[in-house]
């Protein structure tokens, strides 16, 4: 896809595309940072996030707002959070993105990245909103085969909780678990290792990708909205 560069968009130390990481808290966010940092030809300059102004949580995984800033400060990377009410029509989403993206314009980011895996219309339509934006989306986990990708994420350092489950897929008492071996292990055929269909959300609290681990607490396990979610909190 030929976009246009905005010719500020390089880092003038190493030569760097200046990059924004849409960032939900979760595993595949984390590690998408890892790659984009050890790829070389990125320097992301910021997390992005959309929040649930009613709750005042990131949106989906449900994960507290302090946990989301301790996670950018223990990245060392500036933290953007777009508000967005609850519930949200698509056009005040869209909205919301849109905003977020002429400001990445306005502050020389060339490239969006997103940690998607495997969903084809998921991609086609972060394509479809950034085309002709100035800012091209970017995948840099794309495409890895999840059960491998799971396994290295462990393997790597990944520390990450199950913090939102979809009990239609997963058993609830998925919920609040540590995503590890035996996590994977106990997955029941047909969910995703990686969770991308929508059967779990993770929290990401410690990995090569942040300079010193986050440290949590478990709270209270609800179920609202059609899901179950596990409450975290800083220890």
């Amino acid at each position: 896809m030929a976009l246009f560069v905005n010719p500020g968009a390089m880092d003038t130390a190493g030569g760097k595309e200046k990059t924004l990481l849409s960032w939900s808290s979760g595993k595949d966010s984390a590690w998408s940072l890892r790659v984009l940092r050890e790829m070389g030809e990125f320097e992301v300059a910021a997390l992005l996030t959309t929040v649930n102004e009613t709750y005042e949580r990131v949106a989906m995984h449900a994960v507290r707002l302090e946990l989301l800033e301790a996670q950018a400060d223990a990245a060392g990377l500036s933290l953007w959070k777009v508000p967005i009410p609850y519930p949200c029509s698509n056009e005040r989403y869209e909205e919301a993105m849109q905003a977020a993206v002429e400001r990445a314009k306005s502050e020389g980011i060339a490239a969006m990245a997103f940690g998607d895996l495997f969903l084809e219309d998921i991609r086609a339509y972060r394509e479809a909103r950034l085309r002709n934006t100035g800012v091209r989306p970017i995948f840099p986990i794309w495409a890895r085969r999840t059960r491998e990708l799971a396994r290295e994420m462990i393997a790597g350092g990944l520390r990450a909780r199950i913090t939102c489950v979809d009990p239609k897929q997963l058993d609830a008492s998925f919920t609040g678990r540590e995503f590890d071996a035996a996590f994977l292990a106990d997955l029941p055929l047909g969910v995703d290792p990686c969770g991308e269909r929508g059967e779990f959300h993770t929290f990401a609290y410690d990995g090569p990708m942040f300079r010193r681990p986050i440290p949590i607490r478990s709270g209270e396990i609800v179920t609202r909205d059609g899901f179950v979610f596990a409450d975290l909190m800083i220890k």
